[in-house]
């Protein structure tokens, strides 16, 4: 396999009913989602096209309808759900996706809750 570069979209922020508690899916709360593509961007580079990569553009507001669609219990599904989204840019080799719940339901102080996941076409 050829050496890849790497594209990060990081801090996106959205709203959505995921969780395991009632309150979690009744009120809802902002999640906060990495990503971090593996992508061959030699050949964009070199004619300077957009069409050759991927958009992170587009990819933001496609994990933002994501976060903001359809509730699951667990930010595991989520992660997953995301990865998705992104290897169906054909172009996207390997993704790893962090989901962040700053406002998870925990009981004592904590500065982040997260769960990374990795995936790949292979």
């Amino acid at each position: 396999m050829s050496q890849l570069d790497r594209i990060s979209l990081l801090g996106l922020r959205a709203y959505g009913r995921h969780g395991v508690l009632p309150s979690e899916r009744e009120q809802g709360q902002e999640f906060v989602a990495d990503a971090v593509l593996w992508v061959d961007t030699r050949a964009a580079a070199a004619a300077d096209d957009l069409s050759l990569t991927a958009d992170y553009g587009t990819l933001a507001a496609r994990l933002s309808d994501v976060i903001s669609g359809e509730p699951v219990a667990l930010i595991e599904t989520l992660a997953g759900r995301l990865a998705a989204t992104c290897l169906a840019d054909e172009r996207v080799a390997e993704v790893e996706i962090t989901v962040h719940k700053p406002h998870a339901p925990v009981t004592v102080p904590f500065r982040d809750m997260s769960v990374t996941i990795r995936r790949s076409r292979a």
